[in-house]
C-alpha cells in the first residue's frame, strides 16, 4: 500500500510513539501493541531502516523474554516475521544469533525460524543448511515434550520449503544448489524423530510427528535411497488412526505422500496399497459428523488419486468390498465411484464394465440410502457416457423402478416407524425423479440403450408423476432421430429390438396419451409433454392419423403457448380430437379395443382429479364412435349393473351415458328404460344388496337423465323430452318423495341436488336446441320447485348447494318458452335476493365450520351462491327488451346497494358488477343516469370489494350503451382502488369520473344528478365525497348543454339544500354545484335565484356567496345582476324583483368581489334603487315550494325596501374603498341612515358625492354619465338624489374639466324653479357649489344664476331653501363685480335683511356673511342705498355680537367693521377692536363705549338704534332680550335732551316694567337698569315720567 508523504510521516510518528511504550516495563498493552504493529507493517510497503532495526530488537527481545505471556511471545515473534518483508537479513541474522550449536534454543526462535522458512522460501533456502546442522545437535538436547512439538512443526515447515525447491528450483532467483544435502540433513533429522521419540511419544507429541510426517515422507520419496526408509513409514502413520481429532492430520499427511509419489512416478507395493485402501475407505464410512466430515472429503481426494494411479486395483478391491452386505461400505464405495466417474478420470473409463457390474451387485439392496447412492451413480454415469450400450438399459429400468417402488412400498405400510420409512421413500423418489430430469438421452450411447424400450414406462399407473421427464426423454430421442433422417443420406432409424421387453399397444399409448393431456390446460408441464408425445407418435398409433394430427395438433397446441386455457375448453377439444381420430380410424375392432384400454386405466386415477373426470368422457365419446350397436348395449348395460368398476358411480355412469347418447340416444334410453323396470322388483334390489355390489339409486337416474338430455342431438331431443326424459325425473323425483306411498316434504340434500341437476342440464339443452316454436311445458312448476327449496335453505347459515344450485337452474329454466311476465320475473328475483343478501357476514358463516375444509367449502358455497344470483338478475334483466322492465328489476337491489351494513352492500355490488359487465346488449332505450348515479360513489366505498365492484359497473354502464372508454388507463385506475388510503381513493374515483363524464347521455344528467344528491344526504363521509366530485366533474364536462333541464336540476338541488345543509361537506359540494352550473348558463341562475322571496333565506344568501367565490365567474354574475337591475329600474320605479337583485348584490359583493371595472354602474344603479324606494313597504311575494328549514328561534321578517337597497350600496362603498374607487364618508355610518330616511335623503346623497375619489376622474366621470339622467327623471326622488349627488360635483374643478357639467348646470336652473323644495335647495347648492368648480361658468351665466338663486330667497316656508340661496350667492359674488351684480344688488340686500333674525343660525350667519360680501359691490350707484341699509341693520349687528351661536357674534363684529365706514363712523374702531380681546367685554360696558362715541358723531343713529330695538324685547333668545335692554339703557344713556324729549316714556316704561317679570334673571336686571337710567335722565330733563 503506498502512503502520500503526509501519511507517512504521521504513520512514521505513529510507530516512534509505539517504540517508546514497548520500551517501558508495562506488559499489560503489549498485546495490544504488537498486533497494531502487526498490521501496520503488514500494509506498509516501505519503513525507515532505523525503525525497522529498533522494532526487530524490541520484538526479538520481547519474543525471549521468558517471563512474558505466551500471547505477547506469539505477537513479538509475528512482528519479527512480518518485519522479513523489509530487512530479511536482519531478521534473518536476529534469529540466527539466538539459535546457536548445541544450546537447546528458546521455543519461538525456532517457531520463528519456521514461519520464515514458509513465508521467504526463497530467502530462507540459502540459510536452511546452517540451520538444519544447528537443529540437528539440538535434538538430543530436547527433553520437555512442548520443546519436541516444537521440533515437529519446524521439520514439517522445513520439508514444505525445501520442497518446494527441489520441484520449482527453476523459479528461484539465485543458481541452484545441491538439494540432496538438505534432504540428507531432512533424513537424519526424521529418522531421529521416528525412531527415538515416535515409538513414546504422547498423543499431543504424536500429533505433531504426524503433521511433520506427510512433508517429510513426500520430500523423501525424490530421493530413491531414502524411498525405501520413507515408504516404510507409512504404516506407522496408518496405525495413527485412532482418534477422529487426529484422523484428519493422518489423512492430510496421506494425501501429500500420494501425491508425491504420483509425481515421482513411484509405484507403491500391494499390501501398503491394500492397507491404505482398507484404511481409507473405513474413514469414507464413518458417521459424517466434524470434523470426521472433513475427513471424508480428504479421503476421497486420495481415492481419486489412487484411482488415477491404480484404476484396476481399485476396482477390484471396490467389487470385493461391496459384495458385502454393510450399508455404510456400500455407500461408500458408491460415492467414491460417484467422484471418480464425476472426475472424468481416463484411466477409469476402460472399467466402464467393471463399475456397472459393481451397480448391478447392489440393485437388490433395500437400503434407502444405498439406493439413493446408486440412483446418483447411475445419474453421473449417464452424464459422462459411462452407460454401455448392452448392459445399460438395466441401470435405467433401476431408475424407474425406484420411482414407482414408493407406490409399492407403501400400500402395505409398516405399522412401525410408518413415517420414517414414508420419508425415506418419498426421498428415493425424489433422487430418481431428479435422475431423469438431467438424464440426456443424447448422450454416446444413451439413444441405443432407451429406444423404443422407454416407451414400456408410459402406460403404467405408478410412473405417472415421472411422466414430465420421461416424455422430454422420448420427444428428444424421436427429434433427434427425425433430424439424422433429413440430413443423413443413410437411415440412421432408432434401434426398434425390445429384447424381453413388451411395449404398450397404440391403443394403450393413445388413450393412456389423451389422459394426460388433460392437465394441460392448468400449466402442467407434464400434460404438454404428452400431448405434445401425441405430435410426433401418429405413426404408432394408428398410420390414418398422420395427416390428421399432422393439420389438428397444431391447432391444438397453439391455445397452450404461454398461458392456460379453460379446462372445458381444453376438454372439449381434445374430445374433439379423439372423435375426429376414430372416425379417421374407422375401424371398430380397433374402437372396442380402445374403450377396453379406457377401461383398464379406471384405477389409475382417483374420483375427483381431472384425468378422471375425462376419462369418463373419453369412454363415453369412444362408445358414441363405436358403430358397433350390441357392444355399446352390452357396455351400456355392464355399467348400469357394476357402476362400481367406475370409480365415482355416479359421476362415471352419469358422464359415459351422457356423451354417449350423442350418437346413440335411443340405445341409451332403452337401456335406461329396461334397467328401471327391472329396478323395481324387489327381488333385484335384494339381488345386488346380496352380492355386495352397490347398485344405482333413483336419485342416480335422474343425474343419467339431465346428462343424457345435455348431450343427446338436439333434433332428437324435443321431440322425446317430456314423454321419456322429463316425465321420468318427475317419477322418480316424485318417488323418492314418498313414504308408505304418501308424499312428505323431503329436505334429503342428495335428492334436490339431483333434481336440480337433471333440471338445469334439461332447460339447457332445450335451450340450446333453439327451436323457437317450442313451449317447455313445464316451465313454470319447475321453477316453482326451485323456489321451494331456496325457500326452504336457512337465513342464517351456508352450508348445502342447495341456493346456488337452484339459481342456475331458474335462469335456464327462465329463458324456455312461455315467456314470463314482469310481476313473476319481480317475484322470482325479489325472493332470491331476500334470501341471500341478508345472509350474516362471511367470517360468521364460515365460524360454523368446524375445520379448515370446512370453512374453505362454506367460502365456496357463498362465492358460487352470489354468482348464481347476479347472472339470474343478468340473465332476467337483459333478456328483456323494455328498458323500463329492466330498470323495475334493477331497482330491487336499490335498498341493498345503500345498506348500512357493509356486508350487505358488498354481496349488493358484487352481483351489479356481475349484472353490468362483460358484453350485455340493453334495450335501446335503457337510462344509465340514476344508475351511474347510484353506483359511482362508492367507488370509495369502506371495503375494496365494493369499490372494485362500483368501479366495473360503472365503467360497465357505458359499455351498455356502446361507448368504449379508455380500457388499459382505466382497469390501472380500478387496480390502484385496492389501497386503504382514502386519499388515493379520492384521486382515483376523480380521474375515473373525467373520463366517463363526457359520455353522460346528456338528456340522463338530471337523473344522474338526483341520485347524486340523495347520495350526498344518505352514505357515509368518503361516499358523499365521492359524490361531490362526480357531480362537479359531471358539471364541468357537461353544464354548457345542460340548458334545457336547467330550471329542474337548480329546483332538484334546491329541494335538497336545507337537509344538506346540516352536513357541512356535502353542502359545500351543493354550492360548487350552483356554481358550476352559474359558469354556463349565469343568466339563467341567476333569474331562478332572484324568484326566491325576501328576505332571502341563509340558503340563498349561501348560493349568492357561493357564486361570487370563484373568481372567473363573479365578475360575470356582477354584470348579470346588473343587466337585471338596469332591466327593472328602466321606468324609474322599483318592484320587488329589483329589490331581490340588490339582495343578491349584497350577499356577492360582501364576498370581497372585485367591483373595480363595474363600479360606476353598479354604484348609479344602486343609487337609483335606494332613492326609488325611499318610503316605500315591500310588495308581497308569493313564497317558494320548496323545503324551508328555520332555525330555533328564527322568525320570519318583513323587509324595508329602501334598507335592503341601502345595505347593498354601503356594502359597494365599503368595496370600492378598499379598492380605492372612494373614501370615507364625512358622516361615517351615520350617512347610511341619512341616505333611506326621506327627509334626509339629500343629506346622505350630498354626503356620499364627498365620498367620491376625486382622483378617480375617470369612474367619477362613468358615474355622472349614467347619472346625468336622474335630472330629468319622472321620479321625484330620483331627480331630488341627482342634484344633491350633482350639487356636491360641481364644486369640482377637474370633473368640469373632463365632464359635461354645463348640461348639468342648465338642468340645475331649471330644478331651481321646481316646486319640490328638497329639489330646489339641491339646486341651488348646486348653482352655489359652481362658483368652486368652474368660476368661469359663473361669470358667463351670472344672469341665469342669480334669478335662480335671489328667487329662492323668497321661499319663506322652507328655511333650508333660503339658507342654501344665501350661501350660493355668497359664493356667487365673491366671483362678481359691482357691475355684474348691480341689476340685483337692492333686491339682494333687501332679501338678506330679513333673514338676520331668522331662528335657524345656519340662515342668520350665511345672511350675515352675505351682507358683509355685499358691501364690496355697492359701487356708487348703491352706496347711499346701502348705507341706510346698514343702519336699519345695525341694531341686528350689535345684539348678535352676544349671540347663542359664537360663530354669528364674530360675524356681527366683521360686518360691523366693514360696514362702520359707510356711516362715516370710522372712530368707534377703537371700541371695535375691543371685541377681539380673548375676553369679551361686558355687553353693557361695551354698549356704552359705543353709544358714547355714537352720540359724539351721529345722534340721528343712536336714534334709530332706540326705535328698532323695541322688536327685540320680545326675542325668544335671552341673551338678545338682554343685550337689546343693555343696548337700550346705553342709547338713553347718551341721547341728546332733545332726542330725550321725543322718547315714548310711557311705553318704553312699560315695555321695562314687563321684561322685569322676564324669566331670565340676566333680562331682569337689564330692565330694572334701564329703567333707573331714564328715570334718571327724565329728571335730568325735567321730563316726568
Amino acid at each position: 500500500m503506498t502512503l502520500s508523504t503526509e501519511e507517512s510521516i504521521e504513520m512514521f510518528g505513529d510507530i516512534n510513539l509505539t517504540l517508546g511504550m514497548l520500551n517501558k516495563e508495562d506488559i499489560v498493552n503489549k498485546e495490544d501493541i504488537y498486533s497494531h504493529l502487526t498490521s501496520v507493517i503488514q500494509n506498509t510497503d516501505i519503513l525507515d531502516d532505523a525503525i525497522v532495526q529498533r522494532l526487530i530488537y524490541y520484538a526479538s527481545k520481547d519474543m525471549r523474554d521468558n517471563n512474558m505471556l505466551r500471547e505477547i511471545r506469539m505477537l513479538a515473534g509475528e512482528v519479527l516475521v512480518s518485519l522479513a518483508a523489509h530487512d530479511f537479513n536482519s531478521v534473518m541474522y536476529e534469529v540466527q544469533s539466538n539459535f546457536r550449536i548445541l544450546e537447546l534454543p528458546d521455543e519461538f526462535v525456532v517457531l520463528a525460524l519456521a514461519e520464515l522458512a514458509t513465508s521467504y522460501v526463497s530467502q530462507s533456502i540459502p540459510f536452511m543448511m546452517m540451520t538444519l546442522l544447528t537443529m540437528q545437535t539440538m535434538l538430543r538436547l530436547a527433553e520437555d515434550e512442548r520443546m519436541k512439538g516444537t521440533f515437529c512443526i519446524a521439520l514439517e515447515k522445513f520439508s514444505k520449503a525445501i520442497y518446494k525447491y527441489v520441484n520449482h528450483w527453476r523459479d528461484f532467483p539465485y543458481p541452484r544448489l545441491d538439494a540432496n544435502r538438505l534432504s540428507d540433513k531432512i533424513f537424519m533429522l526424521f529418522w531421529y524423530i521416528m525412531e527415538k521419540w515416535a515409538p513414546l511419544a504422547s498423543p499431543m507429541q504424536t500429533l505433531s510427528i504426524v503433521k511433520a510426517h506427510g512433508p517429510t515422507v513426500s520430500l523423501l520419496l525424490h530421493r530413491e535411497d531414502f524411498r525405501g526408509y520413507a515408504l516404510g513409514q507409512v504404516p506407522w502413520l496408518l496405525n495413527q488412526y485412532k482418534d477422529k481429532e487426529i484422523d484428519f492430520h493422518v489423512t492430510q499427511s496421506l494425501k501429500q505422500i500420494l501425491t508425491a509419489a504420483v509425481l515421482y512416478d513411484i509405484g507403491l507395493p500391494r499390501s501398503l496399497r491394500r492397507s491404505i485402501f482398507i484404511n481409507l475407505l473405513q474413514q469414507i464410512c464413518r458417521a459424517p459428523e466434524p470434523p470426521v466430515k472433513e475427513n471424508e472429503m480428504k479421503a476421497s481426494s486420495c481415492f481419486l488419486i489412487l484411482a488415477h494411479s491404480n484404476p484396476g486395483e481399485l476396482m477390484e478391491f471396490f467389487d470385493e468390498q461391496v459384495r458385502s452386505n454393510n450399508e455404510a461400505i456400500r455407500v461408500g464405495i458408491l460415492t467414491l465411484l460417484r467422484l471418480a466417474v464425476n472426475a472424468d478420470e481416463p484411466r477409469l473409463r476402460d472399467h466402464i464394465i467393471s463399475i456397472e457390474r459393481t451397480v448391478k451387485i447392489v440393485m437388490g439392496d433395500l437400503s434407502t440410502k444405498v439406493r439413493n447412492s446408486v440412483l446418483l451413480l447411475i445419474q453421473t454415469m449417464c452424464e459422462k457416457s459411462y452407460i454401455e450400450a448392452r448392459e445399460g438399459w438395466p441401470l435405467i429400468d433401476y431408475v424407474f423402478s425406484q420411482f414407482a417402488t414408493l407406490n409399492r412400498n407403501l400400500e402395505k405400510p409398516v405399522k412401525t416407524n410408518f413415517h420414517e420409512n414414508e420419508k425415506e421413500e418419498e426421498s428415493v423418489r425424489e433422487t430418481s425423479l431428479e435422475v431423469l430430469k438431467t438424464l440426456d438421452p443424447l448422450v454416446i450411447g444413451m439413444p441405443q440403450v432407451l429406444w423404443p424400450r422407454i416407451l414400456t414406462f408410459v402406460v403404467p399407473a405408478e410412473y405417472t408423476e415421472a411422466l414430465e421427464p420421461l416424455f422430454s426423454i422420448i420427444r428428444i430421442l424421436i427429434m433427434a432421430e427425425e433430424k439424422k433422417q433429413h440430413s443423413a443420406k443413410e437411415s440412421t432409424a432408432l434401434v426398434v429390438s425390445t429384447g424381453a421387453v413388451k411395449l404398450p399397444s397404440p391403443q394403450q399409448l393413445l388413450a393412456r396419451l389423451l389422459v394426460i393431456s388433460m392437465p394441460a390446460s392448468l400449466g402442467e408441464l407434464r400434460g404438454a409433454g404428452a400431448i405434445g408425445l401425441l405430435k410426433i407418435l401418429p405413426e404408432i398409433i394408428h398410420p390414418k392419423l398422420v395427416d390428421l394430427w399432422k393439420t389438428r395438433l397444431p391447432e391444438l397446441l397453439q391455445p397452450l403457448e404461454g398461458k392456460n386455457i379453460s379446462t372445458v375448453l381444453w376438454e372439449t377439444m381434445l374430445l374433439q380430437l379423439l372423435k375426429e381420430s376414430l372416425w379417421k380410424i374407422s375401424d371398430v375392432a380397433w374402437t372396442i379395443q380402445l374403450t377396453q384400454d379406457f377401461k383398464q386405466q379406471m384405477g389409475s386415477y382417483s374420483n375427483n382429479s381431472t384425468e378422471k373426470k375425462f376419462l369418463w368422457k373419453a369412454l363415453g365419446t369412444t362408445l358414441a364412435c363405436c358403430q358397433d350397436s350390441d357392444f355399446v348395449n352390452s357396455q351400456i348395460k355392464e355399467f348400469l349393473t357394476a357402476p362400481n368398476q367406475l370409480g365415482d358411480q355416479r359421476q362415471g355412469i352419469t358422464s359415459i351415458l351422457g356423451y354417449c347418447a350423442e350418437n346413440h340416444l335411443d340405445i341409451v334410453l332403452k337401456v335406461l328404460k329396461t334397467f328401471q323396470n327391472q329396478e323395481k322388483f324387489f327381488m333385484n334390489r335384494c339381488k345386488s344388496l346380496f352380492s355386495g355390489k352397490k347398485s344405482l339409486t333413483k336419485t342416480d337416474v335422474m343425474v343419467i337423465y339431465g346428462a343424457v338430455a345435455l348431450h343427446a342431438p338436439k333434433k332428437q331431443l324435443l321431440s322425446r323430452l317430456n314423454q321419456d326424459i322429463i316425465s321420468q325425473v318427475l317419477s322418480l323425483h316424485g318417488q323418492c318423495s314418498q313414504v308408505l306411498g304418501m308424499s312428505v316434504m323431503n329436505k334429503d340434500m342428495d335428492l334436490q341436488m339431483s333434481f336440480t341437476r337433471s333440471i338445469t342440464e334439461i332447460g339447457i339443452a332445450v335451450q340450446d336446441a333453439e327451436d323457437q316454436g317450442f313451449q317447455f311445458s313445464y316451465k313454470e312448476m319447475l321453477i316453482g320447485y326451485m323456489l321451494d327449496f331456496i325457500r326452504d335453505e336457512p337465513l342464517d347459515s351456508l352450508a348445502s348447494p342447495i341456493r346456488w344450485k337452484a339459481l342456475i337452474a331458474i335462469r335456464y329454466l327462465s329463458k324456455l318458452k312461455p315467456q314470463l311476465s314482469l310481476q313473476d320475473h319481480l317475484n322470482i328475483l325479489e325472493e332470491n335476493i331476500r334470501r341471500l343478501l341478508p345472509l350474516p357476514p362471511l367470517e360468521n358463516l364460515k365460524s360454523e365450520g368446524q375445520t379448515d375444509k370446512d370453512k374453505e367449502h362454506i367460502q365456496f358455497l357463498y362465492e358460487r351462491s352470489m354468482d348464481a344470483l347476479g347472472k339470474l338478475l343478468k340473465t332476467m334483466m337483459w333478456d328483456n327488451v323494455n328498458a323500463e322492465d329492466c330498470q323495475e328489476m334493477f331497482n330491487l337491489l336499490q335498498m341493498w346497494l345503500v345498506s348500512q351494513k357493509e356486508w350487505e352492500r358488498e354481496r349488493a355490488f358484487q352481483i351489479t358488477a356481475k349484472v353490468l359487465t362483460n358484453d350485455i346488449e340493453a334495450p335501446e332505450n335503457f337510462k344509465i343516469g340514476s344508475l351511474l348515479g347510484l353506483l359511482a360513489p362508492h367507488s370509495c366505498d369502506t371495503l375494496p370489494t365494493i369499490r372494485q365492484a362500483a368501479a366495473s359497473s360503472t365503467i360497465g354502464l357505458f359499455y351498455i350503451k356502446g361507448i368504449h372508454l379508455e380500457v388499459e388507463r382505466l382497469q390501472g385506475l380500478q387496480e390502484g382502488l385496492e389501497s386503504d388510503d382514502v386519499q388515493v381513493q379520492i384521486k382515483i374515483s376523480s380521474k375515473i369520473a373525467k373520463i366517463v363524464s363526457k359520455f353522460i347521455p346528456n338528456e340522463e344528467i338530471l337523473m344522474f344528478l338526483e341520485e347524486m344528491l340523495d347520495g350526498l344526504e344518505s352514505l357515509n363521509p368518503t361516499c358523499t365525497k365521492a359524490c361531490g366530485i362526480w357531480m362537479i366533474t359531471v358539471l364541468k364536462q357537461q353544464g354548457a348543454a345542460l340548458e334545457d333541464q336547467l330550471l329542474e336540476i337548480l329546483g332538484t338541488i334546491y329541494h335538497h339544500m336545507p337537509v344538506l345543509r346540516q352536513k357541512e361537506e356535502s353542502f359545500q359540494f351543493i354550492l360548487e354545484a350552483i356554481s358550476q352550473i352559474a359558469s354556463f348558463h349565469m343568466d339563467t341562475v341567476v333569474v331562478n335565484l332572484l324568484q326566491k322571496p325576501l328576505p332571502f333565506d341563509r340558503d340563498t344568501k349561501t348560493l349568492w356567496k357561493a357564486l361570487a367565490e370563484k373568481p372567473a365567474s363573479s365578475g360575470k354574475l356582477l354584470q348579470a345582476l346588473i343587466d337585471k337591475l338596469e332591466t327593472e329600474l328602466e321606468d324609474d320605479i322599483a318592484r320587488v324583483e329589483a329589490i331581490s337583485v340588490a339582495c343578491a348584490m349584497y350577499e356577492v359583493i360582501s364576498m370581497g368581489t372585485s367591483v373595480t371595472g363595474l363600479y360606476p354602474e353598479l354604484f348609479t344603479l344602486l343609487l337609483k334603487l335606494v332613492s326609488c324606494t325611499l318610503g316605500q313597504k315591500m310588495l308581497t311575494c308569493p313564497w317558494s315550494h320548496r323545503r324551508h328549514v328555520m332555525q330555533q328561534g328564527e322568525q320570519q321578517q318583513i323587509p324595508d325596501p329602501c334598507r335592503l337597497s341601502t345595505a347593498t350600496l354601503k356594502c359597494l362603498q365599503a368595496q370600492a374603498m378598499r379598492e380605492g374607487l372612494a373614501k370615507e364618508s364625512d358622516e361615517g355610518d351615520n350617512l347610511w341612515t341619512l341616505l333611506s330616511s326621506p327627509s334626509t335623503h339629500h343629506i346622505g346623497v350630498c354626503s356620499l358625492a364627498r365620498s367620491m375619489a376625486v382622483w378617480q376622474h375617470g369612474v367619477i366621470l362613468d358615474i355622472m354619465e349614467q347619472l346625468l339622467s336622474s335630472l330629468t327623471s319622472s321620479s321625484e326622488n330620483y331627480r331630488i338624489t341627482g342634484a344633491a349627488f350633482f350639487s356636491e360635483l360641481m364644486k369640482e374643478p377637474i370633473l368640469w374639466k373632463h365632464g359635461n357639467l354645463r348640461n348639468v348646470l342648465i338642468l340645475m336652473d331649471q330644478s331651481a324653479w321646481d316646486s319640490n323644495a328638497t329639489l330646489r335647495q339641491m339646486a341651488i347648492r348646486g348653482l352655489g357649489n359652481t362658483a368652486s368648480g368652474a368660476p368661469h361658468k359663473v361669470k358667463k351665466h351670472k344672469q341665469l344664476m342669480l334669478e335662480s338663486i335671489i328667487r329662492g330667497l323668497y321661499h319663506l316656508a322652507r328655511t333650508e331653501v333660503v339658507c342654501e340661496s344665501l350661501k350660493a350667492l355668497k359664493k356667487i359674488l365673491e366671483l362678481l363685480t359691482d357691475r355684474d351684480v348691480s341689476f340685483y344688488f337692492k333686491e339682494i340686500v333687501l332679501q338678506t335683511r330679513t333673514f338676520f333674525e331668522d331662528e335657524q343660525d345656519d340662515v342668520r350667519l350665511t345672511a350675515i356673511f352675505l351682507f358683509e360680501d355685499l358691501a364690496p359691490l355697492t359701487g356708487r350707484r348703491w352706496k347711499i342705498f346701502f348705507a341706510e341699509e346698514i343702519k336699519k341693520s345695525l341694531i341686528s349687528f350689535l345684539l348678535h355680537l352676544w349671540d347663542p351661536n359664537p360663530k354669528i357674534g364674530v360675524a356681527c363684529r366683521d360686518v360691523l367693521m366693514v360696514c362702520i365706514p359707510f356711516l362715516g363712523l370710522q372712530e368707534l374702531y377703537g371700541v371695535l377692536d375691543r371685541l377681539l380681546d380673548q375676553d369679551l367685554p361686558r355687553a353693557r360696558d361695551f354698549y356704552r363705549q359705543f353709544c358714547v362715541k355714537l352720540a359724539k358723531k351721529n345722534q340721528e343713529i343712536l336714534w334709530i338704534l332706540h326705535t328698532h330695538s323695541f322688536t327685540f324685547f320680545t326675542s325668544t333668545w335671552e341673551v338678545i332680550r338682554s343685550a337689546a335692554v343693555k343696548l337700550t339703557d346705553a342709547v338713553v344713556l347718551n341721547l341728546t335732551s332733545q332726542y330725550v324729549e321725543l322718547l315714548d316714556r310711557e311705553q318704553l316704561t312699560t315695555r321695562l316694567q314687563a321684561l322685569r317679570q322676564d324669566p331670565c334673571i340676566s333680562v331682569q336686571r337689564a330692565a330694572e337698569a334701564a329703567l333707573q337710567t331714564l328715570l334718571r335722565r327724565c329728571k335730568e330733563t325735567s321730563i316726568p315720567l
